[in-house]
C-alpha cells in the first residue's frame, strides 16, 4: 500500500504490532509489522538491516526482562511517519546489559520515529532512557565505567 494511500488507522496498527513484537520478543510477529530490509536505527553492533537484526535482542531481552511490558502513551501520524512515546516496565530478572540480576521493577521512556513503506515499516530512529534504567538498578554497565 503506498504511504499516500495508507490510512491513520492501518498506520496504527502496523505500528502496534511492532510494540507487541517487541512486548513479547516475539521475531515472526515482528516480520508481519517490518519490511525485510527494515533498518532500525541506530543498528545493533554487526547487524545487518531486516527483522532478524532482533533475534539476539530479544533473546537478551527474555532473560533480562521477562515479563517486559511496553506501553504506548502517544502516537502522532503524519504522511508515512509515525512517532511514538511509549514507557517500558518489568523485572530484571537476568543480566541486561552487563549488569547483573537485581529482581527489582524498572520502568522507562522510549521515543521512536518510524517511516512506513507499502504498509510496514521499514526505518526506524530509536532512543531508549537508558540513564534512568541505571539509576533504579543502582548500577553502570561495566563497559561504560571510565578507567581508573
Amino acid at each position: 500500500m503506498p504511504a499516500a494511500h495508507l490510512t491513520q488507522s492501518a498506520a496504527r496498527e502496523t505500528v502496534e504490532r511492532l510494540y507487541r513484537a517487541f512486548s513479547t520478543k516475539d521475531v515472526a510477529l515482528l516480520r508481519q509489522a517490518v519490511t525485510p530490509d527494515w533498518q532500525y536505527i541506530p543498528e545493533p553492533p554487526g547487524q545487518k538491516p531486516g527483522p532478524d537484526q532482533m533475534i539476539p535482542i530479544f533473546e537478551d531481552l527474555a532473560n533480562a526482562l521477562p515479563d517486559m511490558h511496553i506501553e504506548i502513551l502517544d502516537m502522532l501520524v503524519q504522511d508515512d511517519r509515525v512517532g511514538v512515546r511509549a514507557e517500558v516496565s518489568g523485572t530484571q530478572s537476568g543480566p541486561l546489559l552487563g549488569i547483573a540480576a537485581t529482581e527489582k521493577p524498572i520502568r522507562f521512556a522510549i521515543h521512536s520515529f518510524h517511516e512506513l513503506r507499502d504498509g510496514l515499516v521499514s526505518k526506524t530512529w530509536h532512543l531508549e532512557d537508558w540513564l534512568s534504567v541505571f539509576r533504579q538498578l543502582d548500577a553502570v554497565p561495566p563497559r561504560v565505567n571510565p578507567p581508573v
